[in-house]
């Protein structure tokens, strides 16, 4: 599995996170119980499947290894397996934040993963 995850999160909810030191989810993952994060073969279609047309966005990279055995690899969209931590994500496994926006064609412009 990747060493590195991804977590496309809006603005709003990231400054929140940020000023209480810690992500508790959005609401799809508190409803679902975990966080939802994809491996960087997947969070395009995730962007495009959960989050199209959206401008407030941000991407996370986080490093699962620092998640511990609270992350947990299951099948999910066509039996995929997608990342999902079962605890809050302390942001110090945050590698990077990087805005994420549209481009001229309405789709998500990605940064290299």
């Amino acid at each position: 599995m990747s060493d590195v995850i991804y977590k496309i999160v809006t603005q709003a909810l990231w400054l929140d996170a940020r000023g209480k030191g810690v992500f508790d989810g959005a609401a799809v993952d508190l409803a679902d119980g975990y966080i939802h994060f994809s491996a960087a073969d997947q969070v395009q279609e995730t962007a495009s499947r959960h989050f199209a047309g959206q401008t407030d966005l941000v991407l996370l990279a986080v490093d699962a290894d620092r998640l511990g055995d609270s992350l947990v690899w299951e099948p999910s969209r066509g039996g995929a397996l997608f990342p999902h931590l079962y605890a809050p994500l302390a942001l110090d496994a945050v590698i990077w934040e990087k805005p994420l926006t549209l481009g001229a064609d309405g789709r998500h412009q990605f940064p290299e993963l």
